[in-house]
C-alpha cells in the first residue's frame, strides 16, 4: 500500500476534528486573528518552523527535507465569509460568520499533509512551504506573500479547492483554463436634473444608464468571439433625487469574467467606448472606473499538470479523476500563479445520503468529510513527487 495513502488514513480523524474547529470559529478577510493563533500553535506542535506576521494575518511553515533540492509550496485559504449557517450542524458557526466556501476543509487537509510530511521528511530531496493564506475572499490576500518575497525561493505552488459540483472522493485535476478573472467597474453618470413633467428640459442620466447597460451586453454579443466566453454584469444601480424629478447623477457597478487574457485586457478599453459614445448620443456625462483584481486560473505547465494527476493515481486509481467544466468563479490563487508555475485542481465534497448537496456559499453548505484525508493525501504526494523529480 502506499505510504502516503497509509498515513492520510491514520491522520483521518485528526483531519475531521480540525475541519470541524475552525469550521466553529470563523473569521473574515484580513482578520483572521484567532486562525492565525491557532494554525501556528498546531504547526509548532508538529515541530514545524513557523513564519507569522506583525502586520497581516496567515501563516507559513516549513519542513526542511532530508536531503537537499527545491522548495514546493503547497496552499490553503483561510477566511470565512459573512453568511449566517444554516447546516444545523453540532460544530456550526454562531459568530455569524461562516465557512461556506469550505476554507475549513482547506486548513484542515493541509494540516493533515504537514503531518503525513513531517513523518517521511527525511525522504524529501528539498522543503516544502506550508501557506496558510488570508484574505482570499477579498480577492487580493495572496499579493502580500508574493510583495513580502516569501515565494522567492519556491520553484512550484499547489493549490486545492473543495466543490460541491463534484462527487465526494473524486479529484478533477484538469489543465488549461480552469477559473474565470473577476474585475469589477464602476460607471457614473451625469444629466441635468429638471421637473418630471417636463423631461424636455433635463438630460435623464437614469435613462442613459439604462441605455449603457443595455449597449455594455452588444460587446459580449457582438463584438468578443463567442469562442471566448465573457461575462459583463451590473449589480448596482443607485441615483435620482424623488419620483418627480429627472435624475441628475446614477452609479452602477458591476464585474467582468473571461477565461482568456486577451478578452480580459480588452474589457476596459472595449466597455469604455460604448460608454462615451452613448452618452454622447444622449447628451450626458460618462466616467468609467476600471479596477483589475483577478487573472483567470490556467494550468499551463504540463510538468506539474502531470505530477498532479499522476500522484491521484497513484494514491487512488484511474477512477478518483473525474472532469468538470470550467467555471466564471474566480481564486487570488492566481497571484501565487503569476510569480511561480503552479497547478490548481478540485477535490468533490458531494455527497446526497448525507445532505452535502448545496452549492458554495450557500448557508447550508456542508461536506462529506470522510474523504478530506484524500486532499490531504494528494497534496503530500503532490510535494513528494515534484522535489523528487526536480532534485538537483
Amino acid at each position: 500500500m502506499n505510504m502516503i495513502k497509509e498515513l492520510a488514513e491514520k491522520y483521518n480523524d485528526y483531519i475531521i476534528q480540525q475541519r470541524r474547529f475552525f469550521h466553529a470559529n470563523p473569521e473574515l478577510s484580513l482578520k483572521e486573528y484567532e486562525t492565525t493563533k491557532a494554525l501556528a500553535e498546531e504547526l509548532t506542535r508538529m515541530g514545524i518552523e513557523v513564519t507569522t506576521f506583525s502586520d497581516y494575518t496567515g501563516v507559513i511553515g516549513l519542513i526542511r527535507g532530508g536531503k537537499p533540492g527545491k522548495t514546493v509550496m503547497l496552499r490553503a485559504d483561510i477566511d470565512g465569509l459573512p453568511v449566517e449557517e444554516k447546516t444545523g450542524l453540532s460544530f456550526a458557526s454562531k459568530n455569524g460568520n461562516m465557512h461556506a466556501c469550505g476554507h475549513d476543509c482547506h486548513m484542515a487537509m493541509q494540516l493533515g499533509a504537514a503531518k503525513i510530511l513531517m513523518d517521511i521528511k527525511d525522504q524529501l530531496s528539498g522543503n516544502v512551504k506550508l501557506l496558510f493564506q488570508a484574505g482570499e475572499e477579498a480577492g487580493y490576500g495572496s499579493k502580500y506573500y508574493v510583495e513580502k518575497g516569501y515565494l522567492d525561493d519556491v520553484s512550484a505552488v499547489y493549490g486545492m479547492h473543495i466543490w460541491s459540483g463534484i462527487e465526494a472522493g473524486k479529484f478533477c485535476l484538469e489543465s488549461g483554463e480552469r477559473m474565470a478573472s473577476c474585475d469589477s467597474f464602476k460607471i457614473i453618470v451625469d444629466g441635468v436634473s429638471s421637473h418630471g413633467s417636463a423631461p424636455h428640459l433635463g438630460k435623464d442620466a437614469i435613462f442613459a444608464a439604462a441605455s449603457i447597460v443595455m449597449n455594455i451586453q452588444t460587446y459580449v454579443s457582438r463584438r468578443n468571439d463567442p469562442l471566448n466566453p465573457a461575462v459583463v454584469s451590473i449589480g448596482t444601480m443607485n441615483g435620482g433625487q424623488r419620483f418627480n424629478i429627472i435624475a441628475n447623477h446614477i452609479e452602477m457597478e458591476g464585474t467582468t469574467r473571461a477565461f482568456s487574457r486577451e478578452v480580459r485586457n480588452a474589457f476596459e478599453s472595449e466597455l469604455d467606448r460604448i460608454i462615451q459614445y452613448t452618452a454622447k448620443a444622449l447628451g450626458v456625462k460618462a466616467q468609467l472606473e476600471y479596477n483589475y483584481l483577478t487573472d483567470p486560473i490556467i494550468n499551463e505547465h504540463d510538468n506539474l499538470n502531470s505530477i498532479a494527476r499522476n500522484a491521484a493515481i497513484k494514491l487512488y486509481g484511474e477512477d478518483c479523476l473525474t472532469s468538470m467544466e470550467k467555471i466564471m468563479g474566480a481564486e487570488d490563487f492566481c497571484h501565487l500563479m503569476a510569480k511561480v508555475p503552479s497547478f490548481f485542481g478540485f477535490i468533490g465534497c458531494y455527497n446526497e445520503d448525507l445532505g452535502a448537496v448545496y452549492n458554495n456559499h450557500n448557508d447550508k453548505f456542508d461536506v462529506d468529510e470522510s474523504k478530506l484525508h484524500m486532499g490531504s493525501a494528494l497534496a503530500a504526494q503532490f510535494a513528494y513527487d515534484f522535489l523528487s523529480e526536480n532534485k538537483q
